[in-house]
């Protein structure tokens, strides 16, 4: 759905920027389709909340995945309409997603566009950490904020939910009331703690287990899904250098 919001001034470049780092890679992309194959199969539904520029949303669709993509900036909605806007099996959400249904404020980095995010904590987290410098959002917007449970009863249960939103996990995973088979949510060395909030929302929801993908390395670590405490303990023996990855999390893995 759209909602006409007006792009920050600034931006293209930015998301030009974002079209050439995720979508011209074809070892990247084979090693992305790889990963989710495991969890997607031909006919399944595939939430990508944080869509950006659509990168997961077109390894969702080699795999033969329907997918609801949701993105709240202007600048990457329009590329996602550019790329997928005429495939009637990918649905575009033009929203944040938190833990209540209403208005965001955006901040926006027009330069690296990829990390604009809501969280103000995320922000100030970035401060004076290292492989963050240089980093300014410089820019905000207004945008809707829907909730995994409306984005369910709107569309249908997803076999696959994957989150990224730049330190507001946690609150997307807070808007959600039932569990979903197999999702993944980011994590930064800057807010661990907010992946320890994900880690006990998802153990409220259901009997979850757990694996963690380092960067974007699209594998798998370890020799197989382990319990909450256990993948808590990964993430703390991280160093600060590991700078980011995803958990993913796998009902009765």
């Amino acid at each position: 759905m759209g909602c006409g919001l007006t792009r920050p001034r600034g931006t293209a470049r930015g998301i030009g920027r974002s079209l050439r780092l995720y979508h011209g890679d074809a070892e990247r992309a084979a090693a992305m389709d790889g990963l989710y194959a495991q969890f997607l199969r031909l006919g399944a539904l595939a939430f990508d909340i944080g869509a950006h520029v659509g990168d997961r949303v077109s390894s969702f669709r080699r795999l033969g995945a329907r997918v609801v993509a949701v993105e709240p900036q202007p600048g990457a909605l329009r590329a996602l309409r550019l790329i997928h806007g005429r495939d009637p099996q990918v649905m575009l959400v033009q929203a944040a997603v938190g833990d209540c249904a209403g208005t965001a404020r955006l901040n926006v980095n027009t330069r690296n566009p990829t990390i604009s995010t809501l969280s103000a904590n995320f922000i100030r987290a970035t401060e004076g950490a290292a492989g963050w410098e240089g980093q300014e959002w410089d820019a905000v917007v207004d945008v809707p904020m829907v909730t995994l449970d409306s984005l369910i009863a709107a569309h249908g249960r997803p076999d696959f939910v994957k989150i990224d939103v730049e330190g507001l996990e946690d609150r997307v995973l807070a808007g959600l009331s039932q569990p979903v088979p197999v999702l993944s949510f980011e994590v930064t060395m800057i807010q661990r703690d907010v992946a320890g909030r994900c880690l006990e929302r998802l153990g409220a929801l259901g009997d979850y287990r757990f694996r963690l993908s380092l960067g974007e390395s699209h594998r798998l670590q370890g020799e197989g899904w382990c319990a909450a405490d256990a993948m808590w303990a990964q993430l703390e023996a991280l160093p600060q250098e590991a700078n980011s990855g995803d958990v993913y999390a796998m009902l009765g893995g």
